[in-house]
């Protein structure tokens, strides 16, 4: 039997799913979407949804090879961080 899927763009995920395939507790997930330090998410209608293809590329920025390899693609702790650049609501972050 031909698979009904087949051919549809790639399936996207909510926050408990996402946070499953990337080993996390749906919370931490929630802590990084608001520190902005996660993977890219969009909202449809109230709910916010996770593309597989966002959720591999936050984890491979992570990816290294030695303890030596830099730090710039780091995936940063779901915390609040004192980036310049980060806003939130028009306000710079503290």
């Amino acid at each position: 039997m031909p698979d009904p899927l087949a051919g549809l763009p790639p399936r996207c995920l909510r926050t408990p799913e996402a946070a499953r395939f990337l080993g996390l507790s749906g919370r931490t997930l929630e802590k990084h979407r608001t520190y902005g330090t996660g993977p890219r998410y969009s909202k449809l209608g109230g709910r916010v949804v996770y593309r597989l293809d966002d959720l591999q590329a936050w984890l491979n920025r992570g990816a290294k090879t030695s303890t030596e390899d830099q730090l710039a693609d780091a995936v940063l702790p779901a915390k609040p961080h004192s980036n310049p650049l980060a806003r939130y609501a028009g306000q710079a972050r503290r």
